[in-house]
């Protein structure tokens, strides 16, 4: 008898622990942590035909409700059509709590770009914006590997199914 109650109160506080777990609220910011900091950026490929490097950072801003990017350009060597002094700024905020996370993006060219924003995994980050009919539909990928910081900024015209590179890039954390 001694042992069935002992069993029945175990399982109890196994239960109970299960839904404090289950109903505990989770950080949104925890799964973008591997992203923050300072990163070195030299491209190596995408139709962009550029070679560039420079740094970018991505900080907690406004008390952990905003995680802004911003990036800096050092050296850039590109065709014609390719802004070397190309700036740009990323906010992901979340509109609610419990809501997805979401960012938008604007650059020096007046491009804005509003993205859904997932992690597959502790090393990657997607940020995909939504499919359009009449224009290029957006994928800016960041993947930890090792110490280095890998990025993709892709494209995906409509009605095509498979993504192109326009910019690649990797870096070490300054």
């Amino acid at each position: 008898m001694k042992s069935f109650v002992a069993l029945t109160v175990l399982l109890a506080l196994i239960l109970t622990q299960h839904d404090r777990a289950l109903s505990a609220p989770t950080d949104p910011w925890s799964a973008l942590g591997f992203l923050e900091g300072t990163w070195a950026a030299h491209t190596q490929g995408g139709s962009a035909g550029a070679q560039s490097s420079g740094t970018y950072t991505f900080e907690q801003k406004l008390k952990r409700h905003v995680l802004a990017r911003h990036s800096t350009a050092a050296a850039c060597k590109g065709p014609e059509v390719y802004d070397c002094e190309h700036s740009d700024i990323l906010y992901v905020y979340q509109n609610a709590a419990g809501q997805p996370l979401r960012a938008i993006y604007f650059d020096n060219e007046g491009h804005v770009i509003h993205y859904a924003v997932s992690t597959p995994n502790s090393t990657t980050a997607i940020f995909i914006s939504e499919p359009s009919s009449s224009g290029p539909q957006f994928r800016l990928v960041y993947e930890l590997i090792g110490a280095l910081m890998s990025g993709k900024f892709q494209m995906r015209m409509p009605g095509q199914v498979e993504w192109k590179s326009y910019l690649e890039w990797s870096g070490a954390k300054k």
